[in-house]
């Protein structure tokens, strides 16, 4: 296992972020967990630190710089770096675009995206000067693919899996990796969308649906390579996902 690392982790209050955090902290990392839903964090950090792990947490919005600066700014103050980002927060609110569901397209900009790119803006420079870090940018299966219903959300995450590309070749010193959960059981669907298609993902998880350790373990896999090694994108699914 590589050497412990301090380890930022959006939308850690659940799902991938949540169990991300654990097996990290499990791994010997030092998590730090970002999130808008404080009360979430205050008890997942007491639980990691009650069993011997390193945590922390911080009230986090990727939609607003200022927000990601401040905790990121917080951590190199305490700690003197940070070597990972985990970009996880998300949100997909299903519907066809013509019930033209604006409010809920640019939610999803705001948080899918802008949110990475808030994420990557806070922690390059740090990285940068020190030529070394890792940036883990968690996209989707729709990042490859389009789906009715999923049409903006699919736009968010190529645009997450184009910035990692991008990122990867501009910054050599720098590890980047893209992650392509397929259909994860998560908060994901629980606010937002046209009611019957997000009943029906519901319904699709409930039969196929990945636990989020799954892909916990594919970023703990990733995270844990030496530094000369950079694992560019990984795509995880279920083996009984209907997904090509």
């Amino acid at each position: 296992m590589s050497t412990s690392k301090i380890v930022l982790i959006t939308g850690a209050s659940s799902g991938i972020g949540e169990a991300t955090a654990r097996r990290l902290a499990a791994s010997g990392h030092h998590v730090v967990l970002g999130a808008r839903r404080v009360e979430r964090l205050a008890r997942l950090a007491a639980e990691l630190k009650e069993a011997g792990y390193e945590a922390e947490y911080a009230e986090l919005d990727v939609t607003d710089l200022d927000s990601v600066r401040g905790v990121v700014d917080d951590v190199l103050a305490r700690h003197g770096r940070l070597d990972v980002l985990v970009n996880n927060a998300g949100i997909m609110p299903l519907s066809l675009v013509e019930e033209l569901r604006v409010d809920e397209w640019n939610r999803m900009i705001d948080v899918n995206l802008r949110g990475v790119l808030h994420g990557i803006a806070a922690v390059l420079p740090s990285m940068r000067e020190r030529r070394r870090g890792q940036i883990v940018n968690v996209a989707s299966t729709a990042a490859q693919r389009v789906d009715p219903t999923g049409v903006v959300y699919s736009a968010t995450k190529y645009a997450v899996r184009a910035v990692s590309e991008g990122l990867r070749q501009e910054t050599p010193d720098i590890r980047v990796t893209v992650v392509c959960p397929g259909l994860t059981r998560t908060e994901l669907t629980h606010s937002g969308g046209t009611d019957r298609y997000q009943d029906a993902i519901r319904d699709a998880l409930d039969g196929v649906g990945l636990d989020a350790s799954a892909i916990a373990d594919a970023i703990g896999y990733a995270v844990d390579q030496p530094d000369g090694v950079d694992v560019n994108e990984l795509v995880v699914r279920s083996t009984a996902s209907l997904q090509g």
